[in-house]
């Protein structure tokens, strides 16, 4: 019995020890396991977000699904992220990050990457969201996509399908108005988001790579 305890000691601190490692040497990290959402948080409108075959699925009211994982213990300031994206007709969506969790509404904190193929408003996929704004389609609906992000130091680069769309370095201090003053590079997390009941959106295959600090 003793023994038996031990062993069983010892993987867990090999596991709890891998895992750390490859978070500290840069490896790719899956934050969603596939099947539900431990390690993830929602507020209100927690039905916008159902999982099926591996996918999360996003259709409903107005919801932000954050990750609170152990990864990095969810709070991340250097970083590569990426997540393979499809949308329907008329969708709307956004990857926030260096965020934090709140109950409702939409984050305060962070940047909103954005997740828009055909929808009205003009900003679409790729756009560092009322900041550094693209009017490109640079995907399709219909078709998964990989959408990725990277922040370094004071720099942010953003590519659709390997596409650069935007490389924002943000000014040491960046001027922003009352309501987007949290709109600034710190740290945080990740969250999807929900935008509304005409929006359906599929999140799969979500990965960050956690990078020392030291720009690029």
């Amino acid at each position: 019995m003793k023994s038996t305890k031990f062993h069983l000691i010892y993987i867990l601190l090999i596991s709890f020890a891998t895992n750390g490692l490859s978070q500290e040497t840069g490896e790719w990290v899956s934050l969603f396991n596939g099947k539900d959402f431990d390690s993830w948080q929602v507020g209100e409108n927690a039905s916008s977000f159902t999982i099926a075959d591996s996918v999360i699925r996003v259709a409903g009211d107005v919801a932000h699904l954050f990750y609170v994982g152990d990864v990095a213990d969810h709070n991340f300031t250097d970083f590569e992220f990426k997540a393979t994206v499809m949308t329907k007709p008329g969708a709307n969506s956004g990857i926030y990050f260096h965020t934090k969790f709140q109950e409702g509404g939409w984050p305060n904190q962070g940047y909103e990457v954005q997740v828009n193929n055909s929808q009205e408003d003009w900003r679409r996929t790729g756009s560092l969201y009322g900041i550094a704004d693209v009017k490109e389609n640079y995907a399709k609906d219909n078709e998964w996509y990989t959408e990725y992000i990277k922040v370094e130091g004071n720099r942010v680069i953003i590519k659709i399908n390997d596409i650069v769309t935007v490389d924002y370095t943000e000014p040491e201090n960046p001027l922003r108005g009352d309501s987007q003053k949290e709109r600034i590079l710190q740290s945080g997390t990740f969250a999807l988001q929900g935008h509304d009941r005409g929006s359906v959106v599929y999140y799969k295959d979500i990965m960050v790579k956690v990078l020392p600090a030291g720009g690029f």
